[in-house]
């Protein structure tokens, strides 16, 4: 690996959240449509961005023009496919390996995007783990307490990080569930921390947009993406998995990542604090 992908060997987290590279079949992390240029010589930081949807949500990025800093744990050969993926749009990449739960690392990525990007406009919050329980007494303090690390804690890391260089126009987006808003039984810690992310996207909005800095959510359904078949869900669970959405179906990270890109550009100007639902036609309160 180069100096930008940095190995962290001893960070490993049970099987979460997986190599894509190991997933049958393969998630759809391809852009739909040729690029229009709506994030012309943007930098983007997009965490969790070796697999799933950080793979497409980098892809369709570079597709419309901005340079991507790939921030993920340990999947280096998934890290290193989306590293080429945007390089072969034409833009460039980096990638940095290690622990978004630490307030260190998430300062070194921001200095380090900034220092071989050149700035940072864009900062996608995708990063997340989960660990199915099916009882309340089955989570342990270390799994509470790193859940909301990775899923929280990065966020407020990685924004305290970034704010000193988000000038106006610049754009937050961060990954929320619609477990936020349906629950989960399985899935208790997990979906706090969603409830958390989506009360952090509306405060934090309303903390930036007088400095022409937009912050907004997106919270997709179930999406076949690494984190669930190796460990992130009951194999009850995967067997049929996404089947009881209206449309019947999982969706796939490049139905995903189209909502990451209207938040991240100017389509969205007039949108601040608000949450997207891409998750196969459940109807949730907003």
């Amino acid at each position: 690996m180069t100096d930008d992908t940095e190995t962290l060997d001893m960070i490993h987290e049970d099987d979460l959240p997986g190599h894509e590279s190991e997933l049958e079949p393969k998630p759809d992390w391809e852009p739909l449509y040729p690029g229009s240029g709506r994030l012309k010589d943007k930098v983007a930081l997009v965490t969790g961005a070796d697999s799933g949807i950080g793979r497409a949500v980098a892809a369709l990025f570079a597709r419309e023009g901005a340079d991507v800093a790939i921030v993920y744990l340990c999947e280096h050969d998934d890290a290193a496919k989306t590293k080429r993926i945007v390089e072969g749009e034409g833009r460039k990449a980096i990638a940095i390996a290690g622990d978004l739960g630490d307030k260190d690392f998430c300062e070194r990525v921001v200095k380090e995007t900034v220092e071989k990007l050149g700035g940072l406009d864009i900062l996608v919050n995708n990063a997340g783990e989960q660990h199915p329980d099916k009882e309340i007494t089955d989570i342990s303090e270390e799994q509470l307490k790193r859940t909301f690390q990775t899923n929280i804690f990065s966020m407020f890391f990685l924004t305290q990080a970034a704010r000193p260089h988000l000038k106006k126009g610049a754009a937050i987006v961060n990954c929320t569930s619609v477990t936020m808003y349906q629950g989960s039984k399985e899935l208790l810690d997990y979906s706090a921390t969603k409830g958390a992310i989506t009360a952090f996207t509306r405060s934090l909005s309303e903390n930036l947009v007088g400095d022409g800095i937009r912050v907004n959510g997106v919270a997709p359904g179930p999406i076949w993406t690494p984190l669930n078949p190796f460990g992130g869900a009951s194999p009850e669970k995967i067997k049929d998995f996404g089947k009881d959405t209206p449309m019947g179906r999982p969706g796939q990270p490049n139905e995903v990542a189209p909502s990451f890109l209207f938040l991240a550009c100017e389509d969205s100007r007039y949108m601040s604090g608000q949450v997207l639902h891409p998750n196969g036609g459940t109807i949730v309160g907003s």
